[in-house]
């Protein structure tokens, strides 16, 4: 059994009447797809986004028993005004739901909130939940602040009691030290890496140790930072008994690498040794099957490299849905 934890959908269509700046999602002649113009942003849409018979037909393609949906993370337009931002995640959150209701066993879908208003997106945390959606997906920064920032506590715990899954997207930032021919690829992993420590080091990961939360693409490089944070922690090598003479910021509380290892993470990650060490580092039960499909080719079939690891059974049925069953809160069974 797979469950891809990491897959994408579009809504069809958009309300007539809806904001100027919502999306519009043009037909293209002779063809099923549709094309999204959000924007500055174009993009062809293939009907699987948005058709579930579709999306089952390439989950049976590529060996896939279960997909976790949620919105393309450029719908996250977290600059839109808040009262827009939160009628467009409406529209997109009921989207979501019809879109799961045609197979839930095989369609699980997350929502999505107005991060620009943190009090707004707690409030409709209700909502999302009383309509079947499983969690919420929200990107790695809101407006350059980061998502372990205070403001966004009450949040996190309001999610944590509702008992919601929450699934945070690297969205590359622009910036002036690398070209924007990285933004897809080295600014993706550093700003997984900033979210995933901001929960760590702004206090979040401690205050809601019940939180299910998921980070796209292993939370870039954040594995590589842990060992050298826990370092500054605790003063030793190779996760070693503290030696506190060494210790350059010590800290009473729990290690980097103990929070971190609250976290889960998709294994899109591209490497079968970089799969390894997350595994050695952060635990098999911490790694989640991902694809960001249909935005991206699946391996064929999917989860071909980590098929290909010859890992213990127990690892692999871990990775390939128990975690996600776990992440989700849902009963394990196959």
């Amino acid at each position: 059994m797979i469950i891809d934890a990491h897959a994408h959908l579009l809504p069809k269509d958009y309300p007539s009447d809806a904001p100027e700046c919502f999306p519009h999602m043009e037909a293209v002649e002779g063809s099923t797809d549709r094309l999204l113009e959000f924007g500055a942003m174009s993009f062809r849409a293939k009907d699987v986004f948005f058709e579930a018979e579709r999306r089952i037909e390439a989950q049976d393609a590529s060996g896939v028993d279960a997909e976790v949906v949620s919105p393309m993370p450029p719908l996250l337009r977290y600059d839109l005004p808040a009262a827009d931002g939160l009628s467009l995640a409406r529209h997109v959150n009921e989207f979501a739901a019809e879109l799961a209701s045609h197979n839930p066993e095989r369609l699980i879908a997350l929502g999505m909130v107005p991060m620009q208003d943190p009090d707004a997106a707690t409030a409709e945390l209700a909502a999302m939940k009383d309509a079947g959606l499983a969690g919420v997906e929200i990107a790695s920064n809101i407006l350059g602040s980061s998502i372990g920032d205070e403001k966004f506590l009450p949040f996190f715990q309001e999610a944590e009691r509702l008992g919601l899954s929450v699934f945070v997207h690297a969205m590359p930032s622009p910036m002036d030290r690398l070209p924007k021919s990285a933004m897809g690829t080295y600014v993706v992993g550093i700003e997984g890496m900033f979210a995933a420590a901001s929960m760590i080091l702004g206090g979040t990961a401690l205050a809601c140790p019940d939180l299910r939360i998921s980070f796209s693409h292993a939370a870039g490089g954040l594995a590589m930072m842990l060992p050298r944070a826990n370092y500054f922690w605790g003063g030793s090598w190779n996760e070693e008994p503290k030696d506190l003479a060494r210790a350059v910021m010590p800290d009473d509380g729990p290690s980097p690498l103990e929070l971190a290892r609250r976290f889960y993470y998709d294994s899109m990650v591209f490497d079968r040794r970089t799969i390894r060490y997350l595994i050695d580092l952060l635990g098999a039960d911490r790694l989640l099957v991902g694809s960001d499909f249909p935005a991206m080719l699946r391996e064929e079939p999917a989860a071909k490299t980590l098929r290909s690891m010859e890992l213990p059974d127990d690892d692999w049925q871990d990775i390939a849905w128990r975690n996600a069953l776990r992440w989700l809160g849902r009963p394990e069974h196959a």
